[in-house]
């Protein structure tokens, strides 16, 4: 009998839960797979929108993962200078097969010094930070380069994880899970994206999230500068 794979998803505050919860509903469908939810403790998690998720495993105690996976959210910055989550993601990364994120959840393995000329993805507000990091920012859904798969913002993290379902265990089975979830997607609005929305609400989306924005530039500059990443001239 083949060994279950492993499959651990990072907890943090402030994330935003369908970055983890989407990807979960499909990862957690793959044969002989077990998903962890890792944090630092067990105590319950809250969501940047108060949802309280519960981790089932602690750093310390994590099993060595083959697949791990990154989530985003407003909550990302700080894990970018945090020794103990960078330190257990260098080490997971060091023996995993895959190394993934959702959203800005690829900021955070930039930080940890994964992505150095790797091409990666981001939410469309925050990919451009991808340069200090050392990435190569790519302007897609789903970015696969050797075994590091990123993806766009929050509702693309289902994308992603049925193209990691397609790696792990063959297209048919992403298929037969794809139609299990029921995901055929039928926007009512063309507004999913900076390509299709109207320039005035990617204007509107772009002021209100500039705040934020900031803050994860200033970060990822700073990290990028410990990283040795060479600083980029306007």
């Amino acid at each position: 009998m083949s060994s279950q794979r492993q499959i651990g998803m990072l907890l943090f505050p402030r994330l935003t839960q369908l970055d983890l919860t989407g990807p979960y509903e499909v990862l957690a469908r793959l044969p002989n797979t077990t998903v962890h939810l890792v944090a630092q403790g067990l105590d319950p998690v809250k969501t940047d929108r108060g949802l309280m998720i519960v981790p089932t495993v602690t750093y310390a105690d994590c099993p060595q993962l083959d697949v791990v996976v990154v989530p985003g959210g407003p909550g990302q910055q700080e894990l970018m200078e945090d020794e103990v989550v960078l330190g257990f993601l260098r080490s997971q990364a060091a023996h995993a097969k895959y190394v993934t994120s959702v959203c800005t959840g690829s900021l955070v393995l930039g930080a940890a010094g994964l992505l150095k000329g790797k091409r990666a993805t981001c939410h469309w507000a925050a990919i451009e930070h991808l340069t200090a990091l050392g990435a190569v920012p790519v302007h897609e859904r789903v970015v696969v380069d050797g075994n590091v798969v990123t993806c766009a913002g929050v509702a693309s993290g289902i994308d992603f994880a049925l193209t990691l379902a397609a790696i792990l265990e063959g297209e048919l089975v992403a298929r037969e899970i794809q139609l299990q979830i029921e995901y055929d997607p039928a926007p009512p609005f063309r507004s999913g994206s900076p390509k299709t929305a109207s320039p005035a609400t990617v204007e509107t989306m772009r002021r209100r999230l500039a705040e934020l924005s900031e803050a994860r530039r200033v970060v990822a500059n700073r990290v990028g500068r410990q990283l040795g990443v060479p600083t980029r001239t306007m």
